[in-house]
């Protein structure tokens, strides 16, 4: 059965790149001069991780429909989760310390509270890997972003971009060791050859057991 690609958008990258949207349709970005039959033939040798991508787009989207933000309820942090307890007043809105504690008048806008510590946390975790890796293995960058993306861990531009999910941070310290080592690994290596995977393991000698990690737990880690 051919797979429905739902939009292909066309640039200036130079590897073709496959994105399963929250809604699970199937987004293809792909350089000016690639071909729609190529396209369609790495699609149809993918079918296997489209379909378990949009299998985690669907579980993200079932835990999001469960969340209340209700005392007790537990949120990841680093590879742990933590209950939640709703305190009346509170500055910042929203702290851990053992607890997630969080101010009542935040509950209004709380998925958005959640998101913005989330992306702060990450920041800082992601900011002080890269600047250690690209020290350690002369890795050159020229900016990182913290993004809101759903079905992508991380990123790497063709100008050397380096972009992470806020979504990163939830995952234990190793995972994210991962998933900056990988998108570091690109800025050598654009695509995912036998190269690339040398790169990693030159980065991360022991980078499958925590890819293995993401790739069977990474579907939890939303709000």
């Amino acid at each position: 059965m051919e797979i429905k690609i739902d939009r292909i958008i066309r640039s200036r990258r130079r590897t073709i790149a496959l994105i399963i949207e929250p809604d699970g349709r199937l987004i293809v970005r792909a350089p000016y001069l690639v071909s729609e039959r190529e396209i369609k033939k790495l699609v149809r040798s993918k079918q296997g991780w489209i379909a378990r991508k949009r299998k985690e787009a669907q579980s993200q989207s079932l835990i999001r429909s469960r969340r209340s933000f209700a005392d007790g309820e537990r949120f990841w942090y680093l590879g742990a989760t933590y209950p939640l307890k709703i305190v009346d007043e509170l500055n910042p809105p929203l702290v851990l310390s053992q607890k997630f504690y969080l101010s009542r008048s935040a509950l209004p806008h709380v998925g958005e509270t959640f998101k913005e510590w989330y992306r702060e946390q990450t920041r800082v975790e992601v900011i002080r890997r890269v600047n250690r890796l690209s020290k350690q293995h002369n890795l050159k960058y020229r900016r990182i972003r913290i993004t809101s993306a759903r079905t992508r861990w991380g990123s790497c531009s063709s100008s050397g971009n380096l972009n992470f999910t806020w979504r990163l941070v939830m995952a234990p310290p190793k995972v994210i060791d991962y998933v900056v080592a990988h998108e570091m690994a690109h800025l050598r290596v654009p695509n995912h050859s036998k190269a690339f995977w040398k790169q990693v393991h030159r980065i991360m000698p022991d980078y499958y057991d925590h890819k293995k990690w993401l790739k069977e737990n990474g579907s939890q880690l939303a709000i």
